[in-house]
């Protein structure tokens, strides 16, 4: 496909501006893919608002967005699995496929990983993009591209669930409620935990979270959240935690409220990377830690949960925008964490 494409370009620290770049052109094993929704992502804020998320550090122009979902309008020479017009939810990462971690099966642990809006590689807050052909999975007809989008972010919230061996009878703490921690509480309910518990600092994100089936909200403004998580279990503690907050406050919170022998997953990123944590209560209570980076194997999976109702994922969004209006809601996302939950970009 010949032409030009608009494409929302990160000109510098919290500036973007629309520009005109070529579409481009799919290899043989690739797929051309007409953008039409793009998550707004908390990764993608922080690049746009520090220019770098620990070692990732942006070089302007940059292009941000990886969370996506469209329509294959074109596709390269040796591709059999799609073909033009398949609705597809795009994974972000291409990965070696030949290293240790790949040959296992773990490939989001590949150090050789090309992934969307993670520098130097842009991202697709653009009309088009080419991308590998195993890595645009098929959407049912009764699954959009909007929740094609979304697959990305319920795939961490499903591998947090599936790092905690998530199940029937017990109950889970999710500290964070903005998107990771609302798709992990999508994920928790999905795989029967029996109750969740859901701690945040803004009344918006809970009462999101209790519209997608949280048992029990904190506001730990408000509240100890350490006490009243013990007050909900009748002072047992829980099962399962799950930390999204990125925060040693709730970190800390979640091995003080765990009941012996409790696992806690780690999701979020801490600003600076470090935290200082009562290791010496965790021992104490043979605490098991788990952690996550990304996700792996998951797209089919939560594409089936979406089209089979098990997950409503559309109902996580609060805020549309335009591509055109990038800027603003960039800005929109970063100056009202507290009124937007989840943000979404309509391409085309």
């Amino acid at each position: 496909m010949n032409g030009t494409m608009k494409t929302a370009v990160m000109t510098a620290l919290k500036k973007v501006e629309i520009q005109q770049r070529p579409i481009p052109v799919p290899k043989e094993n690739e797929v051309l893919v007409k953008v039409e929704y793009v998550g707004i992502c908390g990764s993608d804020l922080h690049y746009y608002e520090a220019g770098r998320i620990g070692d990732f550090v942006v070089e302007t122009p940059f292009v941000l967005g990886h969370e996506a979902g469209g329509t294959v309008v074109e596709v390269g020479a040796n591709v059999k699995n799609l073909q033009v017009g398949d609705r597809v939810a795009l994974e972000p990462g291409k990965t070696c496929g030949q290293c240790e971690f790949c040959k296992q099966g773990k490939y989001n642990l590949c150090k050789d990983v090309i992934f969307f809006a993670t520098p130097p590689v842009d991202g697709v807050f653009q009309e088009y993009v080419a991308h590998e052909a195993g890595l645009c999975f098929k959407l049912p007809d009764n699954v959009s591209t909007m929740e094609g989008a979304l697959i990305e972010p319920l795939a961490v919230g499903m591998h947090a669930a599936n790092q905690g061996d998530a199940h029937l009878g017990q109950t889970a703490v999710v500290t964070g409620a903005g998107c990771i921690g609302l798709v992990s509480l999508l994920s928790l309910k999905a795989r029967g935990v029996s109750k969740v518990i859901v701690v945040d600092v803004m009344d918006k994100r809970l009462e999101k979270a209790k519209e997608l089936g949280a048992d029990y909200v904190i506001n730990g403004m408000k509240e100890d959240t350490v006490a009243r998580i013990l007050e909900i279990t009748g002072g047992r503690g829980f099962d399962l935690g799950i930390e999204t907050a990125g925060s040693q406050i709730t970190a800390s919170q979640q091995i003080k409220a765990a009941n012996k022998g409790a696992t806690i997953v780690f999701v979020g990123y801490s600003p600076s990377g470090e935290m200082t944590l009562p290791i010496g209560m965790a021992l104490d209570k043979e605490l098991t830690f788990k952690t996550v980076f990304r996700y792996r194997n998951i797209y089919p999976m939560a594409i089936d949960a979406v089209a089979t109702g098990k997950i409503d994922i559309k109902n996580i969004v609060t805020n549309y925008y335009e591509l055109d209006d990038i800027q603003n809601a960039l800005d929109s996302c970063v100056e009202d964490k507290a009124n937007i939950v989840k943000g979404v970009i309509k391409v085309c």
